[in-house]
């Protein structure tokens, strides 16, 4: 999900790149050429994850030019000197290239300079695709998204998984939704759409509901940090509702807004949706270069007849195609397709934007060398499934 960054062709391609610490400065540079990256791999991420200490890389050729970089978070594990080290989404680099040695192996070396015993990356090819018309005609009972025949396999993203499968590398999360971060998520494209366009692209559903808000009076306007406590209150009850724990305190979104708005003002956003002096809705929405992406939704219980959260998506959507975005990401979605099944109505709602399921890459694992290692990773791993 991190960018793909193809640079021209030179003579010390093939030479070996070395990993080295960036300046703040040098890695902002570095992501303004590079406006596909996530946002998760913004310096501004690693002040989110405060009880992560994190650390800004380059890939260097010999002249000294930066070809990749990655935000690196590192997790100490209790009673040891030794760190789990994460690139969420990342690192930004030419996953395109068939010498994916020559990116992994000076990661590597730094990393066990600074301690680490394994590592955790989320390259930013996908795996597959499916638009929503194929998805929607292939539900059932049983059936999961990789039952049915991708629209679209991307070369480069099945290249990368057999070279990463061959090192040794295991894929978290097996074959189901992934870990830290959705295997399956759902993007709606914008790039060449005029706004006409992505309104017929909304399924028939959608555009009633969309005007059924529009008819009740529905308002959707841009809040502060100050409607971040309605925000969390609202969540609270949809988690409830809807049978999900998100695990996050009000603290903790009070400071992803205020550190991403302090990087750029703007970066990330909170949409209220209004009917009648009452907030109804709240979504969170995060930009950075050519993406935008819906983080966080929540909804009131009552008054769900005027179609709140459809207002909303319709008008983050216009937002992001104003601000030249080439997606819209939904960020996740389950990977069944069975109706019956209660997370299945996510996917559903998300199916009428008329979007595509995207299967990311997903991420990646591996101990670094030596026994040792390998038996602090299995009890890193035995610790966070026990929290």
């Amino acid at each position: 999900m991190c960018a793909l960054l193809v640079t021209p062709a030179r003579q010390d391609q093939d030479q070996e790149l070395q990993v080295r610490a960036l300046s703040a400065a040098e890695y902002q540079t570095f992501l303004s050429r590079t406006p596909a990256a996530s946002f998760l791999q913004y310096p501004s991420w690693g002040r989110v994850k405060d009880l992560w200490r994190s650390e800004m890389v380059g890939w260097h050729c010999p002249g000294g030019e930066i070809e990749g970089a990655g935000l690196i978070l590192y997790r100490q594990f209790p009673g040891t000197r030794k760190y789990f080290a994460y690139l969420p989404e990342g690192p930004v680099a030419d996953w395109s290239d068939p010498r994916v040695d020559r990116w992994l192996n000076p990661l590597m070396r730094h990393l066990r300079a600074a301690g680490a015993f394994a590592v955790r990356i989320g390259p930013s090819p996908a795996y597959r695709r499916w638009d929503a018309a194929t998805a929607k005609a292939a539900t059932g009972t049983g059936r999961q998204i990789s039952d049915v025949l991708a629209t679209e396999v991307d070369p480069v993203g099945a290249a990368l998984a057999d070279r990463l499968r061959t090192r040794g590398w295991k894929r978290c999360g097996g074959e189901d939704d992934g870990d830290a971060q959705p295997r399956h998520v759902f993007r709606v494209p914008l790039a060449g759409r005029s706004l006409d366009e992505l309104w017929s692209g909304l399924n028939q559903e959608w555009r009633r509901n969309v005007r059924k808000a529009d008819k009740a009076g529905v308002e959707t306007v841009l809040g502060t940090c100050a409607d971040l406590p309605e925000f969390y209150r609202l969540l609270r009850i949809t988690e409830e509702r809807d049978g999900f724990r998100l695990g996050r305190s009000l603290a903790y979104y009070e400071q992803q807004y205020r550190v991403l708005n302090e990087e750029q003002p703007g970066r990330m956003r909170l949409y209220l949706a209004i009917h009648r002096g009452e907030i109804l809705a709240a979504h969170t929405m995060i930009s950075t270069g050519s993406r935008v992406w819906y983080q966080t939704g929540a909804s009131a219980d009552h008054r769900r007849e005027v179609r709140p959260s459809n207002a909303l998506q319709w008008r983050m959507m216009r937002d992001a195609h104003a601000l030249g975005a080439d997606e819209y990401d939904m960020r996740g979605v389950p990977s069944t397709l069975d109706p019956d099944e209660r997370s299945f109505g996510l996917l559903r709602w998300k199916l009428g934007t008329g979007g595509q399921v995207v299967e990311t890459l997903g991420e990646w694992e591996t101990p670094m060398d030596g026994v040792a290692n390998t038996a602090l990773h299995k009890a890193f791993q035995a610790y966070l499934a026990r929290r």
